[in-house]
């Protein structure tokens, strides 16, 4: 059969059915994101080949679309190893007992809003964020009876933040690029849309955060089982440390982690030279297992290695294989191309750019193309109408890459929810800076507070 165009109402009645199917199965049913993410595969595979597209096509397809993620999910895997690591060697358990000391009950929701925020900035990575500094706050918050939701939507939101804001992003960077705005400008004209949607989200966080109550004899025992079973020094600070100076160097995020994964081992062997190289392997590929005396601790610090991100990975290749034949057979741009002819109001270009994005993420689940796919649709309506590259650049990250960690089936969202244990739909309603971004964003888009123009506009 000769394959045709795909015209933009049959893309939108595909689209449109595969969001109610996978909306559906983990929303309504409850059901884990992989099987729906693959039945969805199933069906656009036999819907391309009745249009006559081959199987060569359908198989470039998936190749293309999970090429985007072999780094990440590189990366995810040496974030599983390091985290059973940073357990075994005390640092988390170190952070924790240190977090006891320093952070009072009233303000412990907002501190790790701004503490994560912190940390995102100085290393530019909301996922090294959440599965280091916010595992640790997160157990934190455990010993406090806070809500586990409202806690990891405290991390996430701060992560998120700091992953916007830092110049040693890899989606900052490449909202910029995408865009071709200078990217020191691109940070500071994001201000507009952050620093609301950060203090909006500190003052929830300060509302919601001072419901609960610390139980101070509960987090003593917490912090006895802690230094009784694990090693707390001040020692532990001196991978952060390396995190850090890596960050402040431009490390790429591959050889950080190695370096780290290094010098924890070399920790280890330091607390305990009998160690033996088998229960090492053992740690790195199956994480860490907590046998202490307080069945709550357990729970929380029996996690880390390889094997606790396969799933997660799972989920991304077959998320991305579905986004990859998507786009292959041009179905998401038959979708968004007539929008990009109509559109010569700021205020309409930016909202609609901006649902494009959480679209994307929505359809595909991968934070990088929900920049670059809109981007570069938009691109010369934003042109047109004498918009300035900062405003691009700017709406792409609000509609884009800080909406991911909300899409149960997304890459980021999958990777937290996995890191934290707490499902996407749980957290989803106090990831308050993720779902602000987007509204500040527009609300400039049509008061022009903020909006940046291009120096040639009359």
């Amino acid at each position: 059969m000769k394959k045709q165009k795909v015209s933009f109402t049959e893309s939108i009645i595909i689209l449109i059915a595969l969001l109610a199917i996978l909306g559906i199965s983990v929303i309504k049913f409850g059901l884990s994101p992989e099987v729906p993410v693959l039945f969805t595969v199933l069906l656009l595979t036999f819907w391309a080949r009745l249009r006559g597209f081959t199987w060569t096509d359908v198989q470039d397809g998936i190749k293309e679309g999970i090429g985007v993620a072999i780094i990440p999910i590189f990366i995810f895997i040496l974030i599983g190893a390091l985290i059973g690591l940073w357990i075994k060697a005390g640092i988390i358990p170190s952070i924790m007992v240190l977090g006891f000391h320093l952070i009072s009950g009233s303000f412990f929701v907002p501190s790790v809003f701004v503490v994560c925020a912190i940390v995102g900035v100085a290393i530019g990575s909301g996922f090294t964020t959440i599965s280091t500094v916010g595992i640790a706050l997160f157990g934190i918050g455990a010993s406090m009876n806070a809500n586990p939701a409202l806690v990891a939507g405290a991390i996430i939101s701060g992560a998120v933040f700091g992953d916007k804001m830092s110049p040693l992003s890899d989606s900052t960077n490449l909202s910029s690029a995408v865009a071709e705005s200078e990217l020191f400008d691109h940070i500071k004209n994001m201000m507009w849309s952050t620093i609301p949607s950060f203090v909006v989200s500190l003052i929830l966080f300060w509302i919601l955060g001072n419901s609960g109550q610390m139980d101070p004899t509960k987090i003593e025992r917490t912090s006895h089982v802690l230094q009784t079973n694990f090693s707390i020094s001040w020692w532990a600070i001196v991978p952060i440390v390396l995190m850090l100076l890596c960050a402040w160097r431009k490390v790429p995020a591959i050889p950080t982690l190695f370096i780290n994964i290094a010098a924890t081992v070399i920790m280890i062997f330091a607390q305990n030279p009998h160690e033996s190289v088998q229960s090492l392997n053992n740690l790195i590929m199956n994480g860490f297992v907590a046998k202490t005396s307080d069945a709550s601790v357990n729970a929380l610090l029996t996690r880390g290695g390889i094997s606790s991100m396969m799933a997660t990975v799972a989920l991304i290749i077959s998320t991305l294989s579905l986004g990859g034949m998507l786009m292959k057979f041009s179905v998401v741009q038959s979708a968004m191309e007539p929008l990009v002819k109509h559109l010569r109001k700021p205020g309409r270009l930016i909202t609609v750019t901006i649902l494009s994005g959480i679209c994307i993420n929505l359809f595909v689940g991968e934070q990088y193309l929900s920049v670059i796919l809109p981007g570069r649709a938009f691109k010369p309506a934003f042109d047109r109408i004498k918009l300035s590259p900062l405003a691009l650049s700017r709406v792409l990250e609000d509609g884009g890459s800080v909406i991911n960690y909300l899409i149960p089936w997304g890459v980021a969202g999958s990777f937290a929810a996995a890191t934290l244990g707490v499902p996407v739909l749980q957290f989803l309603p106090f990831a308050f800076f993720s779902l602000l971004s987007p509204v500040f964003s527009i609300i400039s888009g049509f008061t022009g507070i903020g909006l940046k123009w291009a120096k040639d506009k009359k």
